[in-house]
């Protein structure tokens, strides 16, 4: 084979180094044979460099094809000043190849890893089938490296301040927190289950009552749902936890560790990004009043607007009988959106109906006033919705009617989409938010309860604790969630650690007590020995990534991913097994 071991790194070369040997391994990036000399752009971890052969010298050169695993020798030359790439560190010189080999040679590929932009055509799920080739383009590298470091900076930052990494089990005890469990057969006794952990929740609880203190894991965990853009079954998050803290401690810590991953990383990768500065705080009735979410993106402003009060009188038969029927009348500023014609408001409008609008109001911000309500709207209602909603001439403002919960999921959506439409959105800027203040429980129409909000171990506000049996509805959280630019990035919450909350708490949420007993006495039982006040956060580590590299797909930031319903076409699980293993296992297929 002639493999010659390298003596330096592809990307490291430069016009220093002319006239010196060198051997150097890679893959063939990109070959162009122009008759009178072959070039190759030999590629490895740490970048590209320009190799020369003439093609009298090598008459095996035909085994050089894109993607071939290959070992060269030969000399660093200057190129000459018209040839030079500045594109590319290596550009000012090239290597004259001595010798070469094939140590890996490579049949025709499936797509083109040297062409960024066709790649961005390529069908994912088999991109994801030869996951092996596309990890080989250097933009995936570089996410996976980015990832490396925000893992690196993570554990210097929080072995700096005191945390011991614990690793906690993988195949643990099915509990219900809110998604649907992965389960593993226990084969010694058939018809009972492990699950793998949706969160390490229980045990970092459980090491704070050990007395650790200060616990944090880059743990994995699994949950059986739906996949989205930003949503895997299986992931990795940053976990800590801390005993003797309040809120306060929790959020100082943790957005210290965020600004200090983020800038180092911004530096160190010459990331363009704005440094990440300090945290705004909202609560979640400021964040829903005002953007329609939790997850607001602050990047840029267009607060919504109430206008129920404006319109309660009105004439319009629409917004009067969604007023009287308890519903809202909100809307959202499109700044110098007047100037759009009918047909391009009716596309918004569609837009908007995908979400559950039934229509969308239009008033057109100028003198005189016009759009569909324009007749409902006198002179005094038109310059009172002008400081409501911070219009200028020339703006347009959107109209929905509907219960709070509609025009909230409507009209944050319609601001992001306002957002992206007039270059709002800015990728250099990160704009990290706590939201505060979380509502303890949510109402379950369909299964006639109450569920957590977060999960059923966070503690409420101790000045609510009075409305536990009484008004549920009441309870506010101590809970927090860390949003960037519009995103979930981290959440969590002061905990319960005292067993009869815990307890009050479960009933709350319909768990009786035989249930409370089977599947959380444990933990109720560990409560009662001496348990300190504590509370933590978790990150998610691949949305971490995602802000980082402008990656709107979660499976651009992961190693081997899953694609659509939770199937890996690389290795083509899941798959079927042995009947043999469905008997040892004790199980048989109902058919």
């Amino acid at each position: 084979m002639g493999f010659v071991q390298r003596t330096v790194m592809c990307g490291e070369l430069r016009a220093g180094d002319t006239g010196r040997q060198v051997s150097l391994n890679g893959w063939a990036h990109r070959v162009r044979d122009l008759g009178g000399v072959l070039f190759v752009d030999l590629r490895d971890r740490t970048g590209l460099v320009q190799l020369t052969l003439d093609p009298n010298l090598f008459p095996n050169r035909g085994e050089i094809r894109n993607e071939t695993c290959l070992s060269f020798t030969g000399e660093v030359r200057e190129r000459a000043e018209a040839n030079k790439n500045p594109k590319m560190p290596t550009g000012d010189i090239e290597v004259i190849v001595t010798s070469f080999s094939v140590l890996g040679p490579a049949k025709p590929l499936p797509f083109p890893v040297s062409d960024e932009e066709t790649m961005q055509t390529v069908n994912e799920e088999l991109r994801v089938k030869h996951r092996y080739l596309d990890l080989r383009r250097p933009s995936m590298y570089r996410r996976l490296a980015i990832r490396a470091a925000a893992m690196r900076r993570t554990r210097a930052y929080l072995e700096e301040n005191g945390f011991l990494e614990v690793e906690t089990p993988i195949i643990t005890k099915s509990t219900p927190e809110g998604a649907r469990d992965y389960l593993v057969p226990f084969r010694n006794e058939p018809g009972k289950w492990y699950a793998l952990p949706q969160s390490p929740q229980q045990y970092k609880q459980l090491l704070m009552v050990s007395g650790i203190e200060r616990y944090y894991q880059i743990a994995r965990c699994f949950r059986d749902e739906s996949s989205r853009a930003d949503r895997q079954p299986e992931f990795t998050q940053i976990d800590l936890e801390m005993s003797f803290v309040r809120q306060e401690d929790v959020l100082q810590v943790a957005e210290g560790m965020t600004r200090c991953v983020i800038n180092g990383i911004i530096e160190e990768f010459g990331l363009d990004k704005e440094p990440l500065g300090p945290f705004d705080r909202i609560t979640y009735d400021e964040a829903m009043h005002l953007y329609g979410c939790d997850k607001p993106d602050l990047r840029f402003g267009l607060q919504l607007f109430d206008a129920t009060e404006l319109f309660r009188e009105t004439e319009f038969a629409v917004f009067r009988n969604v007023i009287e029927a308890g519903g809202f009348i909100r809307g959202v500023r499109y700044p110098g959106g007047a100037t759009m014609s009918r047909k391009d408001v009716g596309v918004l409008e569609e837009f908007a109906k995908e979400f559950g609008a039934k229509g969308l109001g239009t008033l057109y911000v100028e003198d005189p006033i016009r759009g569909s309500i324009s007749k409902f709207v006198t002179p005094e209602m038109a310059t009172e919705l002008r400081t409501m909603s911070q219009a200028e001439n020339g703006d347009l403002l959107l109209f929905v009617a509907d219960e709070y919960a509609v025009t909230n999921n409507i009209l944050y959506r319609l601001r992001l989409e306002i957002g992206n439409r007039l270059g709002l959105r800015d990728p250099r800027i990160l704009k990290y938010i706590w939201v505060l203040d979380f509502p303890l429980v949510d109402w379950d129409a369909d299964g006639n309860r109450w569920t957590s909000t977060h999960h059923p171990f966070t503690m409420p506000r101790e000045e609510d604790l009075i409305y536990v049996e009484t008004d549920p509805a009441r309870i506010r959280a101590e809970a927090y969630d860390m949003v960037g630019n519009g995103m979930e990035c981290a959440g969590g919450s002061i905990r319960i650690h005292r067993s009869n909350i815990q307890a009050r708490i479960f009933s709350m949420l319909s768990i009786d007590d035989a249930t409370q007993e089977e599947r959380f006495g444990h933990i109720l039982e560990a409560f009662s020995y001496g348990a300190p006040p504590h509370g933590g956060i978790a990150w998610g580590v691949d949305r971490f990534v995602m802000l980082l590299t402008d990656t709107e797909n979660i499976r651009e930031v992961m190693a081997f991913p899953k694609v659509a319903n939770g199937y890996d076409p690389l290795m083509d699980a899941p798959s079927t097994v042995d009947p043999q293993q469905w008997a040892e296992l004790g199980l048989r297929l109902s058919k």
